[in-house]
């Protein structure tokens, strides 16, 4: 697990629609058993299985699992408390979505403009 100190910039999220459970647990910084277990305290986080229970991470699960880890790590909800607030049907989009949304779009689009100047 980590601790509540590092908690820096984490990747980008490739343009990709699914995602092993080894590249999500990269991408968000977070160890493979932990995703396994926050799908069962979580029931928002729903990946899809394929053969032989292989789970498949899509991006908005990805999108909810940095928000989890945001809500556990950084502002330090317990599981319960991050639930209820994940639950609790708020009327504004949580400012730390936003901000990872924001922060990929300026990523793809930095990719972008370096293929279209070369």
């Amino acid at each position: 697990m980590l601790e509540a100190g590092n908690n820096g910039e984490l990747p980008a999220i490739p343009a990709k629609r699914y995602f092993a459970i080894g590249e999500v647990s990269s991408i968000c910084d977070v160890k493979p058993h932990v995703l396994r277990y926050w799908e069962q305290e979580f029931p928002q986080l729903k990946p899809v299985k394929r053969r032989g229970n292989r789970r498949y991470y899509r991006h908005h699960d990805v999108l909810l699992i940095r928000q989890i880890r945001e809500l556990l790590y950084a502002e330090g909800y317990t599981i319960g408390g991050a639930r209820h607030k994940l639950e609790g049907g708020e009327a504004r989009e949580d400012q730390s979505q936003s901000r990872q949304v924001a922060r990929q779009l300026r990523a793809e689009l930095e990719d972008l403009l370096g293929v279209l100047t070369k």
